[in-house]
Formats: structure tokens, C-alpha cells, sequence
């Protein structure tokens, strides 16, 4: 079953590279009380989520939280260590919490896992955004396959 709006987002552990390693991040501590746009893609380094993806959420941080969002969240089902190493590639500061799934336990739990075993790359996260008011889902934008529409960094802005 896929998430959809009006719903609480599921329990799950999230993990961010700290600097004594890796450091858990439990999704109802993270949305309690908050605000915050969570943004999923399928993988750390790959063409669309490194040119366009995180670069648009960081492009328009400022923008974003001055419309009352206290977080924006990068989530992909990565280790901890690569979305560490793919943050300070992509320059987020603190602009973008990056946060790793990496056995695809909370897109799982979702509904948005999307399957790229075929390809080489395993289960994975779909591409998608959301707006999540202290832990329920209020807005939503899944991709379709192949594609990069909605779940950009304009459209989330557009619609706050």
C-alpha cells in the first residue's frame, strides 16, 4: 500500500553520517512538531538526483524555509557513508538533511520502493517529494517512471 495524503508516515530508522560515523534518525522524532519537505530519490551519484534533484533543493533552500518549512529532507536508499560523501560533493551545508535508507526498509514501508534489480542497481527508493506537517503526509508528488516533473525543488516551492 502507498502512502497517500492525510497519512502519518510510517515508523523507521533513517541514518546520517556523523562525525563519529554513522548516526540513526528516527522518522517521528525527525517530523515531530515540524514542518519539513522530504524528497526521495533512487541513488547518491546517479545523472538526474546529482544534476537536477538535490542541486534545485539547495538552489532554493532559502526560499523553501521561508515559507515556514523547518527541514528539507534528501532521502535515498544509500548507507550513511555514501550520502555523507554525496553531500559534501553536492555542497548542501545545512541546507539538506541527507539521510540514507539503506536497506530500503522506510521506502518499503511507503510503498514508493521501486524495483532496479534488473538493471544492476537493486531495490530502490522512487523519485518523489513531500510536504510532511508533523508526520502527516499533506502534500505528495510520485514520478512517474523515468521521468523528473513534479518532484522538483520549483514545484515543492510552487505549492507552498
Amino acid at each position: 500500500m502507498t502512502i497517500k495524503i492525510g497519512d502519518k508516515l510510517p515508523e523507521g530508522t533513517l541514518y546520517e553520517m556523523s562525525e563519529d560515523g554513522p548516526k540513526p534518525v528516527s522518522v517521528a522524532e525527525l517530523t515531530a512538531g515540524k514542518r519539513i519537505v522530504i524528497f526521495g530519490l533512487p541513488g547518491a551519484f546517479t545523472p538526474t538526483c546529482s544534476a537536477l534533484h538535490v542541486p534545485g533543493y539547495v538552489a532554493q533552500a532559502e526560499q523553501i524555509k521561508a515559507k515556514g518549512i523547518d527541514q528539507i529532507v534528501c532521502v535515498s536508499v544509500n548507507d550513511a557513508f555514501v550520502m555523507g560523501a554525496w553531500g559534501k560533493d553536492q555542497k548542501v551545508g545545512d541546507k539538506v538533511r541527507m539521510l540514507g535508507d539503506g536497506s530500503g526498509l522506510w521506502s518499503k514501508a511507503l510503498g514508493l520502493e521501486l524495483d532496479l534489480i534488473e538493471k544492476g542497481l537493486g531495490m530502490r527508493c522512487e523519485r518523489f517529494s513531500m510536504l510532511v506537517d508533523n508526520g502527516v503526509v499533506k502534500s505528495l508528488n510520485v514520478e512517474a517512471p523515468g521521468k523528473f516533473e513534479v518532484s522538483d525543488a520549483q514545484s515543492m516551492l510552487n505549492s507552498l
